[in-house]
């Protein structure tokens, strides 16, 4: 897996201060996304032992409430494959952060289904670790800057720990 940017404090993905993962490779490819270089799965750099120990060392910071991994797509297999051990992993080691992830697929429908069109081996797990995942892709015509944390009207928050869904 590809990484286009770490961000080690961000205040835009996520409640409060934040480190953030943007993956690379996306098959959605949203007409109006902001972030058309991620679409690439080559783009950035290769996502490797050191990268997972640098976030992992970032995280421990007693202001950072935890991480948000958004992408291009964390949910593209490939993905999936590299994020599933990483983000057990941040569980394990802070229990007591958050972890929220950004997807242009929809959380019923493409990933907790069995027969979803983004359902690996690797799902299940990585939902388990997620307690935030907003969900839908970005469309260009619903587009509302007034949203938090969302670019769009049709995209959810969903807590997924707690069952509440933001529309």
């Amino acid at each position: 897996m590809y990484y286009g940017a770490i961000k080690d404090t961000d205040i835009a993905d996520g409640e409060g201060v934040r480190v953030s993962l943007f993956v690379s490779g996306c098959r959605n490819c949203c007409k109006g996304c902001f972030q058309k270089e991620t679409w690439n799965f080559c783009y950035g750099r290769v996502f490797t032992k050191e990268t997972e120990d640098r976030i992992i060392e970032a995280l421990g910071k007693e202001f950072i409430e935890g991480l948000s991994v958004l992408g291009g797509e964390p949910f593209e297999e490939e993905n999936q494959a590299v994020l599933a051990p990483f983000l057990t992993r941040v569980r394990k080691t802070y229990p007591e952060k958050n972890i929220w992830c950004f997807t242009g697929y929809l959380y019923e429908k493409d990933l907790k289904a069995p027969d979803g069109r983004k359902h690996t081996e690797y799902t299940d797990a990585m939902l388990s670790c997620i307690d935030v995942l907003v969900d839908g892709p970005f469309i260009e015509d619903l587009k509302d800057i007034s949203l938090r944390f969302r670019g769009s009207r049709n995209q959810r928050i969903l807590h997924l720990k707690d069952g509440l869904l933001v529309p």
